[in-house]
């Protein structure tokens, strides 16, 4: 039976299917360059569409040299006095690896910031097919170590932080926090992986829920899944490694408190729960927030999702389980 959707969704798949620039599987090359280019606006209809920055938060931008050179950073930092030092939470934004910048999640990153009363970097990672695997990765995780090292200056606890990640995101604040495990990185807290990205094998086609979006596509198409596989992965590497399909880490004990948030409509939905499953199954302690009728990156339409807002509740309240 085909799922109703709900009418901010409806609207919203409505508005990406008659807009071929919100398909990476339908941009011609320009488009590509130019969205990967193109720098939101502070204000304006983007806001509107991506949510607005939450009242009584601060964000300034920043760059860190990382092994390669210089990345953009945005600093979240509530307004309100602090006794204490704040947790730190690393964010890590979706688009595939191709897509996104640290200013699309401003609504979530600002309401972590404000709820959780933390401080909240987002790191501008290097976008494929320009840079492909593994510089977003290298990225990432520098982007942690220099969290680790400069929480005292931002006025947060070198020994609370967190991670969250969303879709390509997701995938990367995995694999972080287990490389912090396995390479003596700094001591995560607590990660959220939302809709994450965990299995880039050919196994994620088996899925139901891959399956049952083949005719369905809201926000996130197999076609689109396969450009972004396509322009993050050399042929030569191996989808196995679990630096690309943390799923396959041959151990997943020892890693920290998880929030797994998937999405009914998502063709990425099964193979989070099989991610979840897995770290539990290690001895983990993981929660599952599964939104039955969302699609995949609902998080980033909060005025159009009505489930946004209960899930970063949820969220919020496994960051404060965790770090405080």
């Amino acid at each position: 039976m085909k799922t109703k959707l709900r009418p901010g969704v409806r609207a919203l798949d409505r508005f990406m299917k008659s807009t071929p620039g919100m398909s990476v599987a339908r941009m011609t090359n320009e488009q590509l360059l130019r969205a990967q280019t193109t720098v939101i606006p502070e204000r304006g209809p983007a806001s509107l569409f991506l949510g607005r920055l939450q009242k009584e938060v601060d964000v300034r931008t920043t760059t860190f040299t990382a092994r390669h050179g210089e990345l953009s950073l945005r600093i979240y930092t509530p307004q309100s006095w602090a006794r204490a030092a704040r947790p730190v939470v690393l964010n890590i934004h979706g688009g595939g690896f191709v897509l996104g910048s640290a200013r699309q999640c401003d609504w979530s990153c600002s309401l972590v910031a404000k709820e959780l009363d933390a401080i909240v970097v987002s790191v501008d990672y290097r976008l494929a097919p320009t840079h492909r695997y593994p510089a977003a990765l290298l990225d990432c995780f520098d982007a942690l170590l220099w969290v680790a090292e400069h929480a005292p200056d931002l006025g947060g606890d070198p020994g609370r932080i967190g991670l969250m990640g969303d879709s390509a995101g997701g995938n990367l604040a995995a694999v972080v926090a287990i490389a912090a495990r396995d390479e003596a990185g700094p001591a995560i807290g607590h990660q959220a992986l939302i809709y994450p990205v965990t299995d880039m094998t050919e196994a994620l086609m088996q899925d139901a829920s891959y399956v049952d979006n083949t005719d369905r596509g809201i926000v996130l198409s197999n076609d689109d899944m396969e450009v972004f596989h396509a322009f993050y992965v050399n042929e030569h590497d191996d989808p196995t490694d679990y630096r690309l399909s943390p799923i396959l880490t041959p151990d997943l004990s020892g890693l920290p408190p998880a929030v797994v948030v998937v999405a009914g409509l998502d063709p990425l939905h099964d193979s989070g729960v099989r991610y979840a499953q897995a770290l539990a199954d290690a001895g983990n302690e993981v929660t599952v927030e599964d939104f039955h009728v969302m699609p995949h990156g609902f998080l980033s339409f909060p005025y159009f999702s009505v489930s946004a807002r209960p899930a970063m509740d949820a969220i919020v309240a496994s960051q404060r389980a965790a770090l405080y």
